[in-house]
């Protein structure tokens, strides 16, 4: 993702001049954190920390909790245009659990570690590279975060005129049941469907989307579409507002593997392919008369 030099032997040298320059950020804005003009984020962030992902052990210890803090907050006071928002938290774990498997002894379980086992320096690396990557990736998806979340409501209406075209029966039924698209596709933008799959799959994922040119603005929105259309069949069976809501939340992803987070992904690859020349599927019909009458054919 352009975090090291393509140089292999370039980049040692990199990484430890940004790890240093994240902990000259630690230094120099940390200790700011609990005065008035930050108290308020890093109170939000303090809250945040403890909910994201409580199944998983690993990100319930007090030292990856505090990890996380100077993360969030370094970057925070970095970005003021969009400051911390409430789903932020959730992009640092797969860069980090990615990043602490690679100083782990061989075999042990990611998700289940004890942190303190690890030597400070080796955390101080994790900590430092978690936090460029997610700098990078913000890099690219900014208007996600800023007043409003444009970005996130844009993506929202472009999915639900594409599932209007791919599946137009589920669409129907949505509709028909008053399921607004925002009330469940909302977190899988804000969160880069994090919340939806097992962390397995969301590494697996975002593997994927980091590979791909603007995977996680672009390419995410056929992702979203293919895994709203693998559960169009459950969703179908549905006869209620509040049966919708409730699968639509609470998808029955719990057991997924490599397999069916693969076969997802390769259905969005089809999507991207299928609407690659008529990128008119992502406008309503509105915004489709003002794309023609600019002269686009």
């Amino acid at each position: 993702m352009g975090y090291l030099p393509a140089n292999f032997e370039r980049r040692q040298e990199a990484l430890e001049r940004k790890r240093k320059e994240y902990w000259n950020f630690v230094k120099q804005y940390y200790h700011t954190r609990h005065e008035d003009q930050h108290s308020d984020t890093f109170r939000q962030i303090h809250m945040d920390i403890p909910r994201m992902a409580p199944l998983i052990s690993l990100l319930q210890q007090p030292v990856v909790q505090e990890m996380f803090e100077r993360i969030l907050f370094i970057w925070a006071i970095r970005h003021p245009a969009s400051g911390y928002v409430q789903g932020i938290n959730d992009l640092v774990i797969p860069f980090f659990v990615v990043f602490l498997s690679d100083v782990i002894p061989p075999g042990k379980a990611v998700d289940t570690y004890d942190v303190s086992l690890v030597s400070g320096s080796l955390c101080e690396g994790v900590e430092a590279d978690s936090f460029w990557c997610l700098s990078r990736l913000l890099d690219g998806i900014q208007d996600n975060y800023t007043f409003a979340q444009p970005g996130i409501q844009t993506r929202v209406t472009q999915l639900r005129e594409l599932v209007s075209r791919i599946d137009e029966g589920l669409h129907r039924h949505l509709e028909r049941h008053g399921i607004d698209y925002l009330q469940f596709s909302f977190r899988w933008f804000n969160n880069v469907l994090m919340r939806e799959l097992p962390l397995s799959c969301t590494v697996r994922l975002w593997d994927t989307l980091h590979a791909e040119q603007e995977g996680f603005s672009h390419f995410l929105l056929y992702v979203a579409a293919a895994f709203l259309r693998h559960f169009s069949p459950r969703l179908m069976q549905q006869q209620d507002f509040q049966g919708l809501m409730l699968l639509l939340q609470n998808l029955p992803t719990s057991n997924w593997t490599d397999s069916e987070i693969s076969l997802v992904v390769a259905e969005a690859f089809k999507l991207k392919y299928m609407f690659a020349d008529a990128p008119k599927h992502l406008l309503n019909q509105q915004q489709a008369q003002h794309y023609q009458a600019g002269g686009h054919k």
